[in-house]
This record gives C-alpha cells, sequence and structure tokens, in this order.
C-alpha cells in the first residue's frame, strides 16, 4: 500500500505548532530559477545549476519557525492540517486567514495564504504534499475564499514546480522582497479557488 493510501490529513489546534515543527523544513538548493521578466504572465523561470548546493532551512532563520509564529502574528484564524501515517506525524500545512498585519492578505477576507507545507524528507515524492495542497484549498474554500496564495522562492525550484502542478500561476515578482538575501527572489503563486 502506498503512503498516500495510508495517509491521513486532520485539522488541529494552533497550539500544537511545536508538534508541526517537529517536520524538518530544509531542502537542498542544487539549481534556482533565473527569472527572466517582471510581468508575470510573460515571465520565464529557466533553471540554472548553482555551483555549490546548499541547504535552505526557514526554520533556523531568525523571526521564522513554527513556534515564533504566534508570537509575531495573531493565530486566531488560522489553519493547522496534520499529514499522519499511522501515529507518525509525516507533514503539514499551516494556512493564514484573516489576519492583520499579514501583508500576503491584503486586508481581504477572500483570500487564504498558504503559510507554510512540509513534508518529511522521508516521505517527500510520494503523494503527501500534494493530498495537503487539496486539503489546504479545501479550507480555505470552508471560508468562502476565491484564492489560495503561496509564498516561495527563485531557489526553491521543486517548491515552483510543484505548486505550477497543482494548477497555481505566477502573480507576482518581488526582487526586492528579502533585504536579508538579496539574491533571492520572491514568487507569489495564486489558485483559484
Amino acid at each position: 500500500m502506498s503512503s498516500v493510501a495510508q495517509c491521513r490529513i486532520v485539522e488541529e489546534p494552533l497550539d500544537r505548532l511545536a508538534d508541526y515543527g517537529t517536520i524538518p523544513i530544509r531542502f537542498e538548493v542544487r539549481s534556482l530559477f533565473e527569472v527572466v521578466g517582471d510581468v508575470p504572465a510573460t515571465a520565464v523561470l529557466r533553471e540554472q545549476p548553482v555551483q555549490t548546493p546548499w541547504i535552505k532551512d526557514y526554520d533556523v532563520m531568525k523571526g521564522e519557525g513554527p513556534t515564533r509564529w504566534a508570537k509575531n502574528w495573531d493565530v486566531s484564524n488560522w489553519g493547522l492540517l496534520a499529514a499522519y501515517i499511522g501515529d507518525q506525524r509525516v507533514g503539514g500545512a499551516v494556512l493564514a486567514f484573516n489576519t492583520d498585519g499579514v501583508n500576503k492578505l491584503e486586508g481581504r477576507d477572500d483570500l487564504t495564504a498558504l503559510w507554510d507545507l512540509r513534508v518529511h524528507p522521508d516521505h517527500r515524492g510520494q503523494g503527501i504534499g500534494r493530498n495537503l495542497f487539496a486539503a489546504a484549498a479545501q479550507w480555505a474554500k470552508q471560508r468562502h475564499c476565491t484564492e489560495l496564495k503561496v509564498e516561495t522562492q527563485n531557489i526553491n525550484v521543486p517548491g515552483c514546480r510543484f505548486y505550477q502542478k497543482q494548477g497555481c500561476h505566477l502573480s507576482s515578482i518581488d526582487r526586492a522582497s528579502y533585504a536579508d538575501l538579496p539574491d533571492e527572489v520572491e514568487l507569489i503563486w495564486c489558485l483559484s479557488l
């Protein structure tokens, strides 16, 4: 039986964010997308190998990581989805909704941001992320949202490809979003619901 068939996704209370954070989000950067153009509808993403691969881990960056989110934002309207195989947590997704101060939500109450999606490295490539994404879209629809918005970077080639495969379109390119990481380009993907 495949991991996807065994996987169950449940919504958990936000006080489980520390447990959620036990799933690593790190990945190896082996290539990046050179973003040609600034208009999302016509921009071209050209994959380029990096000279020396490195590990990107958002959880170790200043101010990041699941245990810090509730300190920085009012997460009372947020959602936490967890993926399990048996009793083992193998992934999850966090969704931001109707929250003041979250720029990605644009002050709208018909938009959900997929804040974070992670699958344990031992279980990646087995469809768990796809199931989590579908559950995230359903969560947003239940709140009468018209869009699901996802932020990633040009250094996360697998992430960008994943969101494209889920039906997302590139909606925003920001080359100056990360003051501390000037070589990274913010890419915003949207799924119409």
